[in-house]
C-alpha cells in the first residue's frame, strides 16, 4: 500500500499512478486557489484547521428543519450568505401529515431568514442548486454529504453538518481541517457503453471507501474535453463515497456550454489550475481503458466489473437520483429501451432529478419510449436514494444509479441493492439478469445511442420560492406543527466520564446504521425524542431502550470508519439525547466526527488498534481529568476500564476551538457562553 491506497489494478480496468506526498507541498492547485480565496483563519497547510469564507449554502429537508431551528437559537435576523437555498427533495413521499407539516416550516422559516425555498418536486438539491445557482469560483457550504458534486462547476463544495451550515449562513467561518490536493489526471475517452458512473466507481475499486480521506480530488488533463459538465457532476458527487473533503474540476468550455443552456452564460468564469501545478498525490486514469463496472451489495466500495456478475437475477431497476442526474442518463436509457420491454418480474422506476430535466425528456420522446417499456415514471426527488418509498423485495437484486447502497438504506432490511450506471440498469431492465450494456448491444446488434440534446434547457424557476425583502422578513411567523420539536438541553462536559459501554459497533457503520433514514424514521427527524427511538437499532434494537433506563452517562465503541455516509446530524443529536458522551473508535469518518463535536460528544480514537478487541459491550469505563486534558495542548489520554481492569491509550484530534465547544456542551452552549451578557 503506498500513500493514496491500495493499488487494486486489474489490467483491464485502467491503471493507477501514484506517488507519495512531496517533500515540498502542492502548489498552483486549483483547490488551493479557490481556498486561498476564501481564507479567514489558519493557515493553508495540510493538517491544519482552517476557516473559509462561504459564498453559498445548501439545506435539504431531510436536514434543513434543524438547521432552521438552530438559526433560530443563534437569534439570527437573516442569512449573511450571498445565496442560501432551502430544498425539499428527501421527504416528499406524504403517508401522513408530519412531512407536509415540515415543508410548511420550511417554507416560513425559509421566508423569515431570507432563504431561496424549492418546492416538494421541483428537484433534487444537487443538480438543481447546480443549474440555478452554481457559480465557479465560489463556496458552498451544505447539509448534505454531496454537495460536493458542486465542484463540478469548479466550485469549492463541501458538506458538512447541519450545525455548520447554520453558523455559515450566520456568516461565521467553515472550519475543515486542509486536506491534502490529490491530483486525478484523465486521458484518452470514454469507449461506447461506458459513462461517467464507470469512473468513480473505478476509484472506488481501486481505494475502496476511505481512499479519500483529508483528501480533495482535483481532476485535470487532457480527458476532461469529453466529459460536460453533468458527467462531472457524476463523479464528483460520488467523492462523498471515497470519503474526500471534496472534488474539484476546473471551469472550462464545458462549464461554459452548461451555464449557456441553463441562460446564465455570464456567471462564467474560467478557472484551472496553474501549469506544471504540483499535486501531494498523483494518480492517472485511462479513460478509453475503462469497462462498465457495479459496486456490489452493500458497499459503494466493493466494486467489479460487470461482466463478473452478470447473469444475477434482477428484480427492481432504477434511474435517477442526485449520482446521475444529467438529462444525458436518462436519454440514453430511453434510447436502449424505445421499442423494447423490460423483462417481467423487473420493476424499472424513473425518478428525473429535476422538473426542467422532465420537461426537456417529454419534449425529446423519452418519457414516452421509457413509458411505452414499462418504466414507472415517478416524481422529481431522491425517493428510493434516501429509502422514501422503492423499496426492494427482501433478497431481490436491485440496480440503482445511486451513490450509496449501505444495507437496509433502501427500506428492505435483507436488501441487495448494486450501484451502476444507466447503461448497466437498463440493459439489466430489458433482459432481467445484471447484463453488460456491451454484451446487450452485441446480441440485439443496438449501436451505441446518438444522443441529440437541447443546446437549450427548459428553464422553470414556476416552484422555485425567491425571500422576501427584510422588512416583509422579519414579519413572518414560523409555522411549527406539532411534529416539530425543540432543540435538546446540550449540558457541558464532567470532570469525569463514568458509565457502561451501551454499544460496540463494527468498521464501516454509517450514519444510516445510527439514525435511519426511510419512510418510518424520517417523518420524525424534526422530532428529536420521537427520532431517538430509531438510533442504532439496525445494529441493535434493544440500544433505545437501553439508553433511556442508564442513569448518568454512556460509551459507543466502533471500529474503522466510524460514522460514514450522510451528513445527517441526527446520528450526533439522538444517541447524545439518549446519555452518549463519547465515542471511541479505531478511526472517523470526517463529516461524522464533526457533528459529534458539534454536539459535545467526545470523539476518540485507539492509540493501538487491538485495544478495541478489548473493549467488550457492557464494560464500564472511566476518563478522568477532561476538563484538564482537553484544555492543554496534548492530545493524549487514557481510559479505565473498570470491568477488566485495564487502561488503554486513546487520543483526539480536536482544534483547540473544538476543546472549548466540547467542553461546554456543543457550539450552541459554548456560543451561548462567550455572549457578552445584557446590559442592565
Amino acid at each position: 500500500m503506498n500513500a493514496a491506497g491500495p493499488d487494486r489494478r486489474d489490467g483491464e480496468t485502467g491503471r493507477t499512478r501514484e506517488t507519495a506526498a512531496p517533500e515540498t507541498p502542492a502548489h498552483g492547485t486549483l483547490a488551493q486557489r479557490l481556498i486561498a480565496d476564501h481564507l479567514v483563519e489558519g493557515r493553508a497547510e495540510p493538517g491544519e484547521e482552517i476557516g473559509l469564507r462561504v459564498d453559498q449554502t445548501l439545506t435539504q429537508d431531510a436536514t434543513g428543519t434543524l438547521v432552521m431551528q438552530e438559526l433560530e437559537a443563534l437569534g439570527l435576523d437573516r442569512v449573511r450568505t450571498e445565496v442560501s437555498v432551502q430544498y425539499v427533495d428527501h421527504n416528499i413521499l406524504q403517508t401522513d401529515e408530519r412531512n407536509a407539516e415540515d415543508h410548511a416550516f420550511l417554507r416560513s422559516a425559509a421566508r423569515r431568514f431570507g432563504v431561496w425555498y424549492s418546492q416538494p418536486g421541483n428537484g433534487v438539491s444537487h443538480p438543481t442548486h447546480m443549474q440555478r445557482f452554481g457559480v465557479p469560483g465560489k463556496t458552498l457550504a451544505g447539509s448534505d454529504s454531496h454537495t460536493c458534486a458542486a465542484g463540478s462547476l469548479g466550485m469549492l463544495a463541501i458538506g458538512v453538518g447541519g450545525l455548520e451550515v447554520a453558523l455559515a449562513m450566520a456568516g461565521r467561518p467553515l472550519y475543515v481541517r486542509m486536506p491534502h490536493v490529490w491530483g486525478v489526471r484523465l486521458t484518452g475517452e470514454l469507449p461506447p457503453w461506458v459513462s461517467a458512473k464507470d469512473v468513480i466507481l473505478e476509484l472506488l475499486r481501486r481505494h475502496g471507501v476511505k481512499g479519500g480521506v483529508n483528501r480533495i480530488l482535483e481532476y485535470h488533463g487532457p480527458g476532461l474535453a469529453s466529459l460536460t459538465a453533468m458527467d462531472r457532476h457524476v463523479i464528483a458527487n460520488m467523492g462523498a463515497e471515497l470519503g474526500a473533503t471534496a472534488s474539484v474540476f476546473p471551469s472550462d468550455e464545458a462549464v461554459r456550454a452548461f451555464l449557456r443552456a441553463e441562460g446564465r452564460e455570464e456567471d462564467y468564469t474560467p478557472l484551472a489550475a496553474e501549469d506544471g501545478a504540483v499535486y501531494d498525490l498523483d494518480e492517472e486514469i485511462d479513460l478509453s481503458s475503462l469497462q462498465p463496472l457495479i459496486a456490489r451489495p452493500s458497499s459503494p466500495g466493493d466494486v467489479v466489473p460487470v461482466r463478473e456478475v452478470a447473469g444475477e437475477p434482477v428484480g427492481q431497476a432504477v434511474i435517477g437520483s442526485s449520482a446521475n442526474p444529467g438529462l444525458r442518463d436518462f436519454a440514453v436509457a430511453a434510447a436502449m429501451v424505445r421499442g423494447r420491454s423490460t423483462a417481467h418480474g423487473v420493476s424499472f422506476d424513473v425518478n428525473p432529478t429535476s422538473r426542467e430535466i422532465l420537461q426537456d425528456l417529454t419534449r425529446s420522446g423519452g418519457t414516452f419510449d421509457l413509458i411505452g417499456a414499462g418504466a414507472r415514471l415517478h416524481q422529481s426527488g431522491c425517493l428510493g436514494c434516501i429509502g422514501m418509498g422503492q423499496a426492494p423485495a427482501a433478497g431481490r437484486n436491485s440496480l440503482r444509479t445511486f451513490p450509496r447502497n449501505f444495507r437496509g438504506r433502501s427500506g428492505t432490511e435483507g436488501d441487495a441493492v448494486w450501484l451502476c450506471s444507466p447503461e448497466t440498469a437498463a440493459a439489466s431492465a430489458l433482459t432481467g439478469v445484471i447484463t453488460d450494456p456491451r454484451d446487450w448491444a452485441a446480441d440485439t446488434g443496438c449501436a451505441p445511442p446518438r444522443l441529440e440534446l437541447p443546446e437549450r434547457a427548459s428553464v422553470n424557476t414556476a416552484m422555485l420560492e425567491a425571500p422576501p425583502a427584510p422588512d416583509e422578513a422579519a414579519a413572518v411567523e414560523l409555522e411549527r406543527g406539532p411534529n416539530v420539536s425543540a432543540l435538546p438541553e446540550l449540558d457541558a462536559l464532567p470532570g469525569t466520564l463514568e458509565g457502561p459501554v451501551l454499544l460496540k459497533a463494527g468498521d464501516n457503520v454509517s450514519t444510516d446504521d445510527i439514525s435511519p433514514a426511510g419512510a418510518r424514521a424520517l417523518p420524525y427527524r424534526s422530532n428529536i425524542p420521537k427520532l431517538a427511538e430509531f438510533t442504532f437499532t439496525r445494529i441493535d434494537p434493544e440500544y433505545p431502550g437501553r439508553g433511556r433506563e442508564t442513569e448518568g452517562p454512556h460509551f459507543v465503541v466502533g471500529g474503522d470508519n466510524y460514522g460514514q455516509g450522510s451528513s445527517r446530524e441526527h446520528a450526533a443529536i439522538t444517541p447524545r439525547h439518549l446519555g452518549l458522551r463519547a465515542v471511541i473508535a479505531k478511526s472517523f469518518a470526517r463529516i461524522h466526527w464533526q457533528n459529534l463535536a458539534n454536539f459535545g460528544v467526545l470523539p476518540l480514537e485507539f492509540e493501538n488498534g487491538e485495544d478495541y478487541e478489548r473493549v467488550g459491550s457492557g464494560d464500564t469505563l472511566r476518563l478522568e481529568g477532561l476538563r484538564k486534558a482537553l484544555g492543554a495542548e496534548g492530545t493524549s489520554l487514557r481510559v479505565r476500564n473498570l470491568t477488566r481492569d485495564e487502561e488503554y491509550p486513546v487520543r483526539h484530534s480536536l482544534s483547540p476551538r473544538q476543546r472549548e465547544d466540547v467542553l461546554a456542551g456543543g457550539i450552541i452552549p459554548a456560543l451561548a457562553a462567550r455572549a457578552p451578557a445584557p446590559a442592565e
